[in-house]
């Protein structure tokens, strides 16, 4: 059976601009190049996928509902460009939370790769040929330990030794994708 390549993302950061835990419309700003950079990967045949940590809601910075209500506000932008995003993982855990249902050592939480091999059962995929983007070094480790073939880092770390790849914009990436 033949399996799918995806693109999977990290949220802020990497979707939007990272204010720290954003959890609002209004706090939340697509970061430039993201719709064009999606759409160049589904011309080459991947699907998209996005792999977030939500540690606000663990934290009690904002509820599972206000995580719910942007997440489909955001997804339905990307329909607006003609981008399906597949899915949307999300870890809610913390271990220091003081809400029980969210206090755990979980394996969805990146740096560890649950929700990547949880993607690839629930999407067929062949993480061997799938791009991880993300922007942080937990990003990139939960990538390589779930075996994604081509990780990418945006800059907010000068060196990660899990990133094959290491950029400063979408433009970059996108320079990137077209040699895949």
């Amino acid at each position: 059976m033949l399996q799918n390549k995806a693109l999977i993302l990290d949220r802020d950061g990497v979707i939007n601009k990272d204010y720290g835990y954003v959890s609002t419309i209004e706090q939340f700003h697509f970061i430039d190049g993201i719709f064009d950079l999606c759409q160049a990967a589904l011309a080459k045949g991947y699907i998209i996928i996005i792999i977030t940590n939500q540690s606000g809601i663990a934290r009690g910075y904002y509820t599972l509902e206000d995580f719910e209500r942007l997440n489909e506000w955001m997804v339905a932008q990307f329909d607006k460009q003609s981008i399906p995003i597949r899915h949307v993982y999300f870890c809610p855990h913390h271990p220091d939370s003081l809400q029980p249902a969210f206090a755990k050592e979980c394996e969805c939480r990146k740096p560890k790769a649950g929700v990547f091999y949880q993607a690839a059962a629930d999407y067929n995929l062949d993480l061997s040929q799938s791009i991880a983007i993300g922007d942080k070094e937990r990003d990139m480790k939960a990538a390589q330990t779930a075996g994604v073939g081509t990780r990418i880092l945006i800059a907010s770390a000068p060196h990660c030794a899990a990133a094959q790849y290491v950029v400063q914009s979408h433009a970059e990436i996108m320079v990137l994708l077209n040699d895949q």
